[in-house]
């Protein structure tokens, strides 16, 4: 009997202190408050919400492509038809706004835990620090380039720009800063990582000073900052300046564009690829038709389609992958970014120079011509094509009607017919600037945009 009592007693104070252990754990891991710099990490290290998800209105509404009238009817929603048609409707499809925004928060989650983490690696919390203001400043800069107006310095203090959500507190009203105030931030974060991101990362999916720096060019670019472009852009190229080498790569693959290639200084996807998918979006024929017989990049990028006959999808997808469009960053663009600003300030020979090194990896060994026009008005024209033929389905054609309608030389008035009915976008159209969608201006008590 005492032996079973002592068994009893020691079951009896096993089974408390496994009640007050267990009540000491949280039932759900979501309410565990993150505090340290491996919480920060966490945030910063999840892929599908800070690399993925981010907006394609733009793309969507741009010129690469067009659709058939069977896809139009039988895949497109809704919210894509009007979309395509340039219909100046309410939008329901709050994806594209929410996606960067939860980016934004776990940026500024991870900020928030790094400024009040105490005793910890002072070198692991600048990487993690330098990162977050990253992902912050991409996210912002892909939301403003679709939902606001392009940069102009006469307008941009007065035009609305996006909500600058710099707290994780979600009990912070939101407001529209103006367009200037928010590239003004998109620069001061990215600025910030430039000078806490490591020379090197071996983490795909993270970026790294290289990429800070690419950003930046970018963003002088869309801004009209040409002298900041190409100084930024070329600080980049002297980190990484590596170029796939196309007439290494299997023309006849399905998606012959490796993930993760040498190219990538940051990957970043879209919500969705829709209607600008391989097997629905039909690219433009004159584009097509504009590549030489010799550029690699007319087999590697194209699909020549059963149906319609004579049309072609595009499959160089640099996440190797047709369910979304990749919209991050990479050593091509940088060498356009570099070479377009040369050619605005003067720099004629840094601008052939950028140009040929990008043509010299893209055309069949030994066939490529070397590109010497030095009048700068006709090398711009002939660098601006060539950016849309290198950055098609990347996520810039967009933001680069909106930039480029500013100058009258490269205005362009979008067409589109659908059942014999003709739809227009006209150069500078406040449509430029999609409409917020009703979710987020009803709920977040947010001002749609100027119509």
């Amino acid at each position: 009997m005492k032996i079973y009592k002592s068994l009893c007693g020691i079951c009896m104070i096993l089974l408390c202190t496994a009640c007050d252990k267990f009540l000491e754990v949280k039932p759900d891991i979501k309410m565990v408050i993150p505090k340290s710099l491996e919480d920060a990490e966490l945030l910063l290290n999840d892929y599908s919400t800070m690399n993925t998800g981010y907006p394609i209105f733009g793309e969507w509404s741009a010129d690469e492509y067009y659709l058939s009238a069977e896809t139009f009817d039988g895949i497109l929603n809704y919210d894509q038809r009007n979309i395509y048609t340039w219909q100046d409707v309410i939008y329901d499809d709050a994806a594209q706004w929410q996606r960067p925004y939860k980016a934004v928060f776990n940026a500024n989650q991870a900020i928030e835990i790094i400024n009040n983490a105490t005793n910890e690696d002072a070198a692991k919390a600048d990487n993690l620090l330098g990162i977050a203001h990253f992902f912050r400043a991409f996210a912002f800069q892909q939301l403003v380039e679709v939902f606001s107006p392009a940069y102009q310095l006469s307008t941009a203090s007065t035009e609305m720009g996006i909500p600058l959500r710099l707290s994780p507190n979600i009990d912070v009203p939101s407001t529209r800063a103006s367009v200037q105030q928010t590239y003004e931030q998109i620069i001061r974060d990215y600025t910030i990582a430039s000078r806490l991101l490591p020379l090197s990362e071996k983490i795909n999916g993270r970026p790294w000073r290289a990429s800070a720096y690419a950003g930046l060019a970018r963003t002088m670019l869309v801004m009209g900052k040409y002298e900041d472009a190409y100084v930024y852009a070329d600080s980049c190229l002297q980190l990484n300046g590596d170029l796939m080498d196309f007439n290494t790569l299997n023309q006849t693959s399905e998606l012959p564009i490796p993930k993760f290639n040498i190219e990538v200084l940051f990957p970043a996807v879209s919500t969705t690829a829709g209607p600008m998918s391989l097997n629905d979006g039909l690219v433009d024929s004159m584009l097509y038709k504009s590549y030489a017989d010799n550029d690699l990049r007319k087999t590697l990028f194209f699909r020549e389609n059963v149906m319609p006959l004579g049309s072609y999808g595009y499959k160089g997808s640099y996440d190797n992958a047709i369910a979304n469009l990749f919209v991050g960053l990479t050593t091509s663009e940088i060498y356009l970014i570099k070479a377009e600003a040369a050619a605005r300030i003067g720099k004629i020979d840094n601008a052939l120079e950028a140009l040929n090194r990008l043509g010299e990896h893209r055309f069949k060994s030994g066939l490529y011509t070397l590109v010497v026009e030095r009048d700068p008005g006709r090398l711009l024209m002939l660098l601006l094509n060539e950016r849309q033929k290198e950055l098609l389905f990347r996520g810039r054609r967009w933001s680069d009607l909106k930039r480029l309608n500013l100058d009258p030389r490269f205005q362009k008035t979008l067409r589109r017919e659908m059942k014999g009915v003709l739809y227009q976008l006209d150069p500078n159209s406040r449509k430029y600037a999609f409409r917020l969608p009703e979710l987020v201006v009803n709920n977040g008590n947010i001002p749609q945009n100027i119509r």
